[in-house]
């Protein structure tokens, strides 16, 4: 089990620190504001970025943060009580979105996409005021997947979740380090890492349709062409604009 875990953290942090590299993700004197759900995810990010900050080169920190949305039920001191065990800088918000969403959508509707706008917005302002020039998701190798298939067949764009995002209003900097890391691949870390997991469903909400529907397509796709997550992941790096429709580029504008 030992040797497994290591394996698989050093898997990880490989892939991590590809990202950084690749992207340019952290630099010397980032306060990097990790936001964590309680997700396998955002468990894995944070862990292995501490691992990171302990061997790399240049001088960050860490803080890892916790938006508590009003969902009933929600579990938070479990994950407080590991953030304290372990030993990690963090801040515990509570800000009641789960009222508002219930207020704007109507029976039946998903919240996901609603509850992650808020908590996006909750994120932006609380990394100014605690002053995180840098702000790190948990998003993975296959939600870039998942995301670039849904734009494509159902809003008629090519684009994914990017692996570094300025803000408009230019106080922020997302950033996504787990871009190449596999979903499997977390899922056995933070299985063998033990971390006290918090359901996404704990709001009793239905996930998005969509996007699961996407996820079983690649899945069953994934039987026949193992290797068809690595061709996508590649795809979205490879782009030849000159072969593709944009009629921007034939004005000259791109």
């Amino acid at each position: 089990m030992r040797s497994t875990l290591r394996q698989l953290e050093k898997s990880t942090l490989a892939h991590i620190g590809r990202a950084i590299e690749d992207f340019g993700l952290i630099a010397e004197g980032d306060k990097v504001l990790v936001a964590v759900s309680g997700g396998k995810d955002s468990y894995t990010l944070l862990h292995c970025l501490r691992v990171l900050q302990r061997r790399a080169p240049v001088c960050f920190d860490l803080l890892a943060v916790n938006v508590d949305q009003g969902h009933p039920g929600y579990p938070g001191h479990l994950l407080e009580g590991w953030l304290q065990r372990q030993g990690y800088a963090y801040r515990m918000l509570r800000v009641d979105t789960y009222s508002i969403v219930l207020d704007k959508l109507k029976a039946g509707q998903t919240q996901c996409s609603l509850c992650s706008r808020l908590r996006r917005g909750i994120l932006y302002n609380v990394a100014a005021d605690l002053g995180c020039n840098k702000i790190a998701l948990g998003h993975h190798r296959d939600d870039l997947i998942h995301t670039l298939l849904l734009n494509q067949l159902f809003a008629g764009t090519t684009a994914t979740m990017p692996p570094k995002l300025f803000s408009k209003d230019g106080r922020n900097t997302v950033i996504r380090p787990l871009v190449y890391v596999p979903e499997a691949e977390i899922a056995a870390f933070a299985k063998a890492m033990r971390f006290p997991l918090i359901p996404c469903h704990v709001c009793g909400a239905r996930g998005d349709l969509k996007r699961t529907r996407i996820k079983r397509l690649v899945d069953e796709l994934a039987e026949e062409v193992p290797h068809v997550r690595n061709s996508l992941l590649s795809a979205m790096g490879n782009l030849h604009v000159s072969h593709l429709l944009d009629r921007r580029f034939w004005a000259g504008e791109l």
